[in-house]
């Protein structure tokens, strides 16, 4: 921290004059001049697109030469309160602050690093602020910087944070997986050093740091960290897999990994490790033995990939989990989902992690348009599967993919969800859910036509399917929101 602490005084004593998002100071601690100053200039930085702010003591404003400082901000106190306390009490939103004292070649230095404005403008007692040259103007009076900031503030993302600061060149291809960024963009592997560079920072996979060293953004090691462990905060965000004997969780464990590349480096050897753990059906034909996966490879590809997409990368300490039982797979990934599990199969899809998903799908790796639920329920009804299911679980969201099972074998509640999400996928091709449609969907022989109109019958109770044409019964089912 030393050595990137006085690179950075040197960068920021390098500037021609104050930046909106630097000041230097030379002893004057005003709380108040410091509370002021902390809204105006994580306001500034997120203006200038700065991931952090810095207000400097010890530093001469006007030459920015180091002449120290007294200021020792563990030990000042306010109202009776500790200075960090009681700053923080007036900050909203809540801002982490960190004090840093440095004992810099030419005097000592206090360091407050204060990160750029995020989800709204940071408020000080109630106001926002903002800099213009050496001013601190409330940023009411600017409705113009106000409007600007919201705009800087809507596209602002957890993969535009830090994973990894102040690492050297050398560090940077050491944690990440570069070739493989290369392979998957499908562009050739520049043969210099600084053209590597140029094409891992113009994606925003790392970022400039001071002193000629790099920052690792969370986007660059969350798909193409080597050993995601090797990075703090990314360490559990890791894809876990858990395969079980049976079909309970009390049943033995029989395979337990952490996958550690990162989802794209990874992906293929995550999907190719599944499918090896996954129970095969065995055809006898005329001469050979025959096996058939039990599950359609695409559907699981793409639930796995939409797991990794639509997490919430914010909760920590939680990261996606497929558990494999005898009957069934559960892919759960932590976060609620912003769209009604119901909805998936038409709507368009909503990710947290826009970023994310855009690279994974230039990559190809999940789809260019939708969210692929429709091929997930597509492939379960050419396998003739239960249907899928898509529900919350908890703070997760929670996939499930079922095992072969006769029409007899489902319960009632797989029967009615198969006719739901079949009525949708009929839908979307101009068409409607009929009870000859179904009883194909279902693998149910046409002298048992009366069992799909009880499913349908149930379906329309629930209020999962309606008639097309309330005057004709006949003309088939639409999906309640059709």
């Amino acid at each position: 921290m030393s050595d990137r602490s006085i690179a950075l005084i040197n960068d920021l004593r390098g500037l021609a004059a104050e930046a909106p998002w630097v000041e230097f100071k030379a002893n004057n601690s005003d709380p108040q001049m410091i509370g002021v100053r902390i809204s105006a200039l994580a306001n500034s930085a997120r203006l200038a697109d700065k991931h952090m702010a810095y207000l400097l003591w010890g530093i001469e404003d006007g030459t920015h030469n180091v002449v120290g400082t007294n200021f020792q901000p563990t030990q000042q106190q306010e109202q009776g309160q500790p200075l960090e306390f009681w700053l923080a009490q007036r900050l909203q939103p809540s801002v982490a602050l960190q004090f840093k004292t440095v004992d810099h070649p030419e005097g000592r230095v206090v360091i407050l690093e204060i990160p750029a404005a995020t989800v709204a403008p940071v408020e000080f007692s109630r106001t926002a602020y903002v800099r213009i040259g050496s001013a601190t103007p409330r940023l009411s009076d600017y409705p113009e910087r106000m409007r600007a900031l919201w705009a800087k503030l809507q596209p602002f993302a957890w993969e535009s944070g830090i994973a990894a600061e102040f690492v050297t060149a050398d560090d940077v291809l050491t944690l990440l997986d570069y070739p493989s960024y290369f392979e998957l963009t499908r562009q050739p592997l520049p043969d210099n050093r600084p053209g590597i560079f140029d094409k891992l920072s113009s994606d925003r996979l790392i970022a400039p740091d001071f002193g000629g060293r790099w920052n690792i953004l969370n986007l660059g090691a969350v798909l193409f960290a080597k050993q995601l462990d090797r990075f703090e905060r990314l360490g559990r965000k890791a894809v876990r897999i858990v395969a079980y004997g049976g079909s309970s969780r009390a049943d033995v464990i029989t395979q337990r990994r952490d996958g550690q590349l990162g989802y794209a480096s990874g992906f293929l050897g995550l999907i190719s490790y599944i499918n090896g753990l996954l129970p095969r059906n065995e055809h006898i034909g005329q001469a050979l033995r025959e096996e058939s996966p039990m599950y359609p490879e695409i559907a699981i590809r793409e639930v796995i990939a939409n797991a990794l997409i639509h997490q919430d990368m914010t909760i920590t300490g939680a990261g996606p989990m497929i558990e494999i039982f005898t009957d069934r797979i559960e892919i759960t990934n932590p976060g609620m989902p912003l769209i009604e599990p119901k909805r998936f199969i038409d709507l368009p899809p909503r990710s947290r992690n826009e970023a994310l998903a855009a690279l994974m799908r230039r990559m190809r790796i999940c789809e260019e348009q939708g969210s692929g639920v429709d091929k997930i329920i597509h492939a379960a009804e050419v396998f003739q599967l239960p249907a899928p299911d898509f529900r919350v679980d908890g703070d997760n969201m929670k996939v499930v993919l079922f095992a072969h099972r006769s029409f007899a074998e489902m319960t009632a509640s797989e029967r009615i969800r198969a006719s739901y999400q079949h009525a949708v996928l009929r839908f979307l091709i101009g068409e409607k859910l009929t009870n000859s449609s179904l009883r194909e969907r279902l693998g149910i022989a046409d002298q048992n036509a009366a069992q799909v109109s009880r499913i349908i019958k149930e379906a329309v109770a629930e209020g999962l399917i309606k008639v097309s044409d309330p005057e004709s019964p006949r003309a088939g089912y639409l999906p309640y929101w059709a």
